[in-house]
C-alpha cells in the first residue's frame, strides 16, 4: 500500500505516525506541508478522503485560528482558503492511501486505518 502522510516533522504525532509506518516498512511519500502547502484541489481531496468538513480540519489552538478566525460563523470555502494560507492550521498527521485518509491522533487511529 503506497501511502502520503502530511507531516509537520516539529509535532510529536506527526513524528510518532511516520516513525510507525517505517517501523511497518511501509512505502510511505512524506509531505512537509508547511514547506509544501497543499493546492486547493488537493486539500478538497483530502477533505473528502477524511469525510469531514473544513472546520474539523482546523486545529482550534492555534493562535491564529483564535486571533482571526474563531467565534466568526465561516462558510466552507473560506474554511479552506484559511487553511491554504496558513497551513498550520491543519490537523495533523494526516495519512492517505489515495482512496481514503485518516487524522493519526491518537496513533491507535493510524493502527485501524492500516488493518
Amino acid at each position: 500500500m503506497d501511502l502520503k502522510i502530511y507531516h509537520n516533522p516539529r509535532c510529536r504525532k506527526s513524528r510518532e505516525a511516520l516513525a510507525y509506518l517505517n517501523d511497518q516498512k511501509m512505502s510511505v511519500e512524506v509531505i512537509n506541508y508547511l514547506q509544501n502547502p497543499l493546492e486547493e484541489e488537493e486539500l478538497k481531496n483530502v477533505l473528502a478522503q477524511l469525510q469531514i468538513p473544513a472546520l474539523d480540519l482546523i486545529r482550534k489552538n492555534e493562535a491564529i485560528w483564535k486571533t482571526d478566525f474563531k467565534g466568526k460563523d465561516w462558510e466552507e470555502e473560506a474554511l479552506i482558503k484559511a487553511m491554504l494560507d496558513h497551513p498550520k492550521l491543519m490537523e495533523r498527521p494526516i495519512i492517505y492511501n489515495g482512496k481514503s485518509a485518516v487524522i493519526a491522533r491518537p496513533i491507535e487511529k493510524l493502527h485501524s486505518y492500516l488493518k
